[in-house]
């Protein structure tokens, strides 16, 4: 990148306005686990609703002044997928493998805040997007193309890579590095939220690059699935409900934790 646009890139990331939509998307990301959370406990006790992000916008349309929360959400998770993408192509004092390290982490991060922001929109226009359908139509059309199963196998390998780095933070606790603990009893509670919420998202998570890479083995499409599908096969194990409500008690935990990270992030790093 010119140095000229990276400066630029610095100085909005140091913007006090900046940081505070960021702040304002961690919340957003919160609110939205805990619609997910709300959700997973709900299927997992018999409810057929879709228990991922588009299940959850979908929800908050059809209550009242669902249109203004949506456009609220909207707005803090492009807020948060701009942050993570200043962060990725603007990194402070770093070099070498280290700078592309950052750039692996971080932009990812801000194209998938970026997409959830849009889809969010979407619904607050009147879309009625359905997560599952669309995995799977992605993963029939790439499935047609040559080395397509390779392609899907990979995307599914790296979706279970990033539950297993969430599942590894929760352990580690090292997302500590991200966030100011404050003292006293909350620092405990804000540790075991997110110790919880780390262990319950890696999970699902993993599940679903499984099912990525079972679609691409078996080159049936219908078997991939999102978080959605994460859930139903989880549910569908001997041991199901209880998973299910752990993963949905951890996305609650998750939530909360991070609408708390809207206050104690650590935005200099």
């Amino acid at each position: 990148m010119p140095s000229s646009a990276r400066s630029a890139a610095r100085t909005a990331e140091s913007s006090t306005a900046f940081r505070a939509a960021a702040r304002a998307g961690y919340a957003a990301n919160g609110i939205l686990h805990l619609l997910v959370g709300v959700l997973v406990l709900a299927v997992t006790f018999g409810g057929r609703e879709e228990s991922d992000q588009t299940g959850a916008f979908r929800a908050l349309a059809a209550a009242p002044l669902g249109a203004v929360a949506l456009w609220a959400l909207a707005f803090g998770l492009v807020a948060l997928g701009g942050w993570h993408v200043l962060q990725a192509v603007a990194p402070r004092g770093l070099s070498g493998w280290k700078r592309l390290g950052r750039v692996l982490s971080e932009a990812p991060q801000g194209i998938v805040f970026l997409v959830i922001g849009c889809l969010s929109a979407s619904v607050a226009l009147g879309a009625r997007p359905h997560a599952e359908e669309t995995t799977q139509d992605i993963s029939r059309s790439v499935l047609t193309f040559p080395l397509g199963g390779l392609v899907l196998g990979a995307a599914g390998i790296t979706v279970a890579a990033v539950g297993v780095g969430f599942f590894v933070m929760g352990v580690r606790r090292s997302f500590h590095d991200k966030v100011r603990e404050p003292d006293g009893p909350w620092g405990t509670v804000l540790t075991a939220l997110g110790v919880f919420g780390f262990l319950a998202k890696g999970v699902a998570l993993g599940v679903v690059g499984v099912l990525l890479v079972i679609a691409a083995v078996t080159v049936e499409a219908e078997t991939a699935g999102g978080l959605d599908g994460a859930v139903s096969a989880l549910l569908a194990l001997p041991a199901g409900p209880v998973l299910g409500i752990l993963v949905g008690v951890g996305f609650l935990a998750y939530g909360v934790f991070t609408v708390f990270r809207a206050r104690y992030a650590r935005l200099d790093v």
